[in-house]
């Protein structure tokens, strides 16, 4: 364990990148839903998924499985940036004045800078062995398209982005990296299919959702018979491949003999934090008391504000009806600068964890989380993305209440990418000119600038 003065950090050797995935399912309180075909009403079949997805990951879905073995040249590709640290901030502790610990689980240590290249890499490299030419998938701030970018890339498959519209020009700087990796990245709505087509007639100022850039990335791939969809967080299998979050997190605190009190990471779909915090899940479930509390975006919340029931997973109701926490297919979130967690819906197996009382959600105003993200940058140089500024919000007010009740708990949140590819957001913040709801101040580009 290092100590600076600042911070404690502790690192594990290369060797100890996990070598399985954990399959929660299997420990869960209840089965989840089946998924539901729209055409028919009745459950999904393994070849809908198989069409839809590739045929590893479409058995991944539904895996009653509860060790998965990481393939090898999957698990070599993590030493990439594999194993990531786990950090104590000291001078947030002493800022806040509280009697917890804060630890952060760094993610930000991939080559693309968030926790996302723990699932892009394992699903182009079974899109690769099962002789798929071509992945087609969507992202909103653009970190899942520039991970799964590099992973197509690097396992010689070709890809097309939608990219939600209010980030494409909100973001440009992923979207260059995207292209940079070799990916063509189109901003959704688009008038490139027929259903963004169809949304531009209707709205032509339309900012695009996760929902809109789901639905015409998910067009796509029925046009094309070697094209899969990838998913980069409402998957159930998406979530397993980032369980190595979770994995070293747990020898990490091991080491310094502590176990969570908290476990704290932002929400769109839920990623990272099931990633982070479902191996800690049957601890819960055996009588450990720990908190596992998800952080949204007030502006889009649907663990929050949303409620449970069947609905779809893109705008358009082409792709399975899941079970889950859901404002509707149909919302449209403003296009906030957390892009990353402006999704309708969340993975279904966090929608379920939350109906089941195993998860704890709160909601926070663009502003505040903004003014988090500034204060911790300025204590410890680390500049947080907008997504994962969200959970570091929600450590202050745990930190807080620990505070009031002199509790020395453990707090720990997963810092799940930085901000460096941000900083157009943290200029409006500093210079007093960010908003809540920034709905107002997106212009729509001309059509020219939509060609594509």
């Amino acid at each position: 364990m290092k100590n600076s003065g600042f911070v404690d950090r502790i690192d594990l050797p290369i060797d100890r990148i996990p070598s399985r995935w954990y399959n929660v399912i299997p420990d869960l309180p209840r089965l989840p839903e089946n998924y539901i075909d729209n055409s028919t009403g009745e459950p999904v079949t393994q070849e809908y998924m198989e069409r839809l997805l590739v045929k590893a990951l479409a058995a991944q879905e539904s895996s009653m499985e509860r060790w998965v073995a990481i393939p090898e040249q999957v698990r070599e590709a993590y030493k990439l940036w594999r194993p990531t640290p786990l950090v104590r901030a000291v001078a947030f502790e002493r800022e806040l004045g509280t009697p917890a610990q804060i630890w952060f689980k760094y993610e930000a240590t991939s080559p693309t800078g968030s926790h996302k290249l723990n699932s892009a890499l394992a699903q182009a490299y079974y899109a690769k062995r099962d002789g798929h030419t071509r992945l087609v998938t969507d992202t909103g701030a653009g970190q899942w398209g520039s991970a799964l970018s590099l992973a197509c890339k690097l396992m010689g498959l070709d890809l097309l982005v939608f990219m939600v519209r209010a980030s494409y020009h909100q973001k440009p700087y992923r979207r260059y990296l995207m292209e940079t990796y070799g990916a063509e990245v189109r901003p959704s709505p688009s008038n490139t299919t027929d259903f963004g087509r169809k949304i531009l007639a209707e709205r032509p100022d339309h900012p695009g959702s996760e929902a809109t850039a789901v639905s015409e990335a998910i067009e796509c791939v029925y046009d094309d018979e070697g094209a899969r969809l990838s998913v980069g967080a409402f998957s159930n299998h998406c979530l397993l491949h980032h369980t190595v979050i979770g994995q070293e997190l747990r020898e990490q605190l091991a080491q310094i003999g502590r176990t969570p009190d908290f476990l704290i990471a932002s929400v769109g779909c839920g990623s990272n934090l099931g990633g982070f915090a479902l191996p800690f899940l049957e601890d819960k479930l055996n009588g450990a008391d720990i908190t596992i509390l998800a952080a949204e975006p007030e502006a889009c919340a649907p663990l929050t504000h949303g409620e449970y029931r069947l609905d779809f997973a893109d705008a358009g109701g082409r792709g399975p009806g899941v079970y889950t926490y859901t404002l509707g297919h149909d919302f449209v979130p403003p296009p906030i600068h957390a892009g990353g967690l402006r999704y309708h819906g969340c993975a279904p197996l966090v929608g379920l964890i939350r109906h089941e009382g195993l998860l704890d959600a709160v909601a926070y105003p663009q502003t505040e989380v903004f003014d988090a993200g500034t204060t911790f940058a300025r204590l410890h140089g680390y500049l947080p993305a907008p997504e994962s500024a969200h959970a570091i919000r929600a450590v202050i007010d745990v930190a807080n209440e620990c505070t009031r009740t002199g509790r020395e708990a453990t707090i720990v949140f997963n810092y799940s990418g930085h901000g460096l590819l941000d900083l157009e957001a943290y200029s409006r913040y500093n210079a007093g000119l960010l908003r809540d709801v920034e709905e107002e101040d997106f212009a729509a580009p001309s059509m020219e600038a939509l060609q594509v």
